[in-house]
Formats: structure tokens, sequence, C-alpha cells
């Protein structure tokens, strides 16, 4: 019951409102589906019938309201904004419809755009992955390629020719001593030398008036006894020149040329030699200072190679089964902000005992030093390879991108490049080992690739929009 008198309070407002609407001047009549359903609830009467419409075309002289010039504005304004919608949305959907469908993951990219964004590419393919061990070391100079320049008489300094750092050729005199050894030495052979030839003349005097039976076979013996006597004494004054680190004929040279200089003599001149190839590290002593005594410096000069030096590591027993000679070793500075800075050398030796203090043994390493840049007594951080580990799937680091939490690489298509995640096994200090989502050769983006992830991201964020 409270129902049927709500729905006719309700019709009755309406009802009312109409009539407020009808009383106006032009106000339009109402429908008739809704006439008839207030008639129906006793609130208006029903659509005129035939004699109502006639009567009203019997009264032509019946005023007529006039136009109201806002009747049917609320429609109006209506078709004014949907036509006005209408046309925005055409506006928009032209330019939207304009751009090219865009497929999640993928970058639409020309050839020219790819060579000017310096992105480069490069086909998939199986590699190893080297696993390495990080030791502390201490470059020292290699002791195969460091020498001393020994003073081998007893003598004094009287040149110094090589300044500290100078470079020196193997063989080349460094430094001139002033050795009456040495002139003993030199004046025995040839002393010997000119008896010996003395001697040889009259040998070959005495053979041939032996041949001729105008000598004695005992004056023949004598003077081959005498002729071979001194041929042993020119050796023994050559053997022991030779122990000086001098030949016998130079000293014969120098002999010839002191006859033609009387004023000049180098009977007392002993030069020193460096015994290889390098520079002049160290230097020990001045002109005039005495050496070869006991008590006095026994070296001049020390001269180092150090074109390759070595590397002293101490590797901890627990690791130094898996280091092995012949292995690659990457070295690194040890001194913060020099870490751009690597070279390569090899483990040429691996001690077979241990430091009772350290309990751990010594590794040495040759590595190549061709501008010097490696001093010794340098620290440095040495990665010791000690596996090799073949995979089907390898490629750089520098290929994997990380997007929305997840490893991926740019794969090249022909439109462009297409997202393709992957997923990642093990890795050393440059490349990833694929196991999942990379096939060997396939193209894909290993330089500049960050800029690819950038890209993506646009174009990700734009369809979104």
């Amino acid at each position: 019951m409270r129902i049927i008198l709500s729905v006719a309070a309700a019709a009755a407002l309406l009802a009312a409102g109409f009539a407020l609407g009808a009383a106006a001047p032009g106000a339009p009549t109402l429908p008739d589906r809704l006439r008839q359903t207030l008639a129906s609830v006793g609130l208006a009467r029903a659509p005129a019938d035939d004699h109502d419409q006639r009567y009203a075309a019997a009264a032509p002289d019946r005023p007529k309201a006039a136009p109201d010039p806002h009747a049917g504005d609320d429609h109006a304004g209506h078709d004014h904004d949907h036509a006005h919608n209408h046309a925005h949305g055409n506006e928009h959907g032209d330019a939207h419809g304009a751009d090219e469908p865009h497929e999640a993951g993928t970058i639409r990219m020309r050839p020219d755009q790819v060579a000017g964004q310096d992105i480069v590419t490069r086909s998939v393919e199986g590699g190893t992955l080297a696993r390495h061990l990080l030791v502390p070391g201490t470059i020292t100079p290699d002791t195969d390629r460091i020498a001393r320049v020994p003073a081998r008489v007893v003598g004094t300094v009287a040149e110094m020719r090589k300044r500290l750092g100078d470079a020196v050729q193997a063989n080349e005199v460094v430094a001139i001593l002033d050795s009456r050894e040495v002139a003993d030495a030199k004046s025995e052979y040839l002393t010997a030398q000119v008896q010996a030839e003395l001697q040889t003349i009259n040998f070959e005097r005495q053979q041939k008036l032996l041949a001729s039976r105008s000598a004695s076979e005992a004056a023949f013996e004598t003077a081959r006894a005498a002729y071979l006597e001194n041929r042993l004494r020119v050796d023994l004054a050559r053997q022991k020149l030779s122990a000086l680190g001098l030949d016998a004929a130079e000293v014969a040279l120098a002999q010839k040329r002191d006859e033609a200089t009387p004023n000049q003599s180098t009977l007392r001149r002993y030069p020193l030699r460096s015994p290889l190839a390098g520079r002049i590290v160290e230097r020990k002593v001045d002109v005039g200072t005495a050496v070869g005594k006991e008590g006095d410096p026994a070296d001049l000069y020390t001269v180092a190679d150090l074109s390759t030096v070595w590397i002293e590591l101490s590797v901890p027993t627990v690791d130094l089964a898996q280091v092995r000679e012949g292995a690659r070793v990457t070295v690194t500075p040890g001194r913060t902000g020099e870490t751009e800075r690597r070279a390569e050398g090899r483990v040429i030796f691996v001690s077979p005992f241990l430091n009772p203090d350290t309990r751990s043994a010594r590794v040495v390493v040759a590595l190549p030093n061709p501008d010097l840049a490696w001093r010794p007594g340098t620290f440095v951080t040495a990665e010791v390879e000690i596996a090799q580990d073949a995979v089907p799937v390898r490629i750089p680091k520098a290929a994997v991108q990380t997007v929305e939490g997840q490893s991926v690489v740019f794969a090249r298509t022909a439109e462009g490049f297409e997202k393709r995640p992957v997923t990642l096994g093990r890795s050393d200090d440059e490349a990833y080992e694929v196991t999942a989502g990379l096939e060997p050769g396939a193209e894909i983006a290993v330089g500049n690739a960050f800029l690819l992830k950038a890209e993506l991201g646009k174009a990700d964020a734009g369809h979104a929009h």
C-alpha cells in the first residue's frame, strides 16, 4: 500500500512539473506515452482524439504562441557539444592512427640510425669462460736480467763512462781501471810472444841445417825444446789475460799503437764491460776509488734489463693446488685510481716449499714490461687463471641490460631490434654464459646497448599513453 502511494506521489510531482511547463508560452506538449501513463493514474487526460484535432483545425483564428527563441536550447546545445566532441575525437583518432602500430618489446630503427648511435652488433657464438684467483703481489727485477760490473783486478778507477740511469749495450765499456796487476799480465804475454817468435826462427834455421847435415842432431833438439817451451809460455800468458777478461789479440794491437805514440801507454789500462744490455740502476764508486782489495768495493755498477720483470706472489695453501705453471695472469696496480692499466704475464715457477711463517708458497710470474711502466717494488693485484670452462653461448657483459628486473639482450631484426629475455649462467670478468633465451648465430647489440634500453622505455611510455 505504501509503495502504491509513493508511486502516486512521485507521479503527482512529475505531473505538476509538466503542468507548470505547459503553462509557459510555447511549451512543448507531453509525449503521448507519458500522457497515457499519467492518465492511467488519473493525473492527465489521454491524447486528443480526432474531435479535438478537428476542433483545433476549425479555429484558425485562435492566437498562436510566439516562437520562443530559446526553445530547444538544451537539445541544440547537446547537439553542438556532441558535434564538437565528435570532431575533437576524430582529430585525436587521426593523430594516433598516423603512428605505426607498436608491439611491446620492439624498437623500430633504420640502419642509418643504428650507425649514427654507434650501436655495435655481433653474432652470438660459443667460447670459454676463465675463472681467476685474486692474489696480492710485489714487482721485483728479473734475476736473470740483472748483473753487476765487478772489479776483477786490483787497481784504481780511472774513468767512469756511464751515469746513473744511462742505457748500455752488452759488452760496452763502462769504466776504465788503472792496474799494475794488468800491466804485469800484459807484459808477461808480450814478452813471451817476442821470445816465442825468436825461438821459432831459431828452430826453423836448425831444422834446415839438419836437413843439409850442416848442424848436429843435438843442436836441433836444443832449438826444438826452447821453441816448445816458449810456445807454452805464450799459451799460459794468454790464458792469464783471458782470466782477467782481456783478449790477447787486442793487447798485441794496443802494443803496436803504443809504439806509434810513445807518450801514451795502454799497458796499465783495464776496461770494464757491461755483461748485458739494460740501464745503469746503481753506481757504487767514483773516479779515484781503489777497488779489488779486501775491504774495497767489489762492484762499480749494477745493470738491469727491466723489459721483463717478475711478480712475487704469496698463494695460500688452500688455493695452491689450483695454481699451475704456465697459467695466464692479469696484473693491475694495487693503488686505487690506476685500475685502467692492465698487463698479462705467465706463471713460471711454483715453489714446492711453504713459508713456515705465512703458510704460503712462493709463486713467480714473468711480466713483459716494454715501456718500463711496471717498477720494481710496486704492489700489484694479480688475477691468476685457475680454470677454463667451455660454454655453447657466450656474450659480452656490455650486451646485457636489466629491464623490469629481468636480464635482456637486444636482437637485431629487419625493422630494428627486439627485446629478448635471457637466462644467465656462469661468468668471468668479461662475459656471461647464456643458458636459455638465445641461440648461437643470433645477432645482438654488444656496444651501446643501453641506448636501446632507453629507446624501449620511451616507446613503451608513449604506447601506454
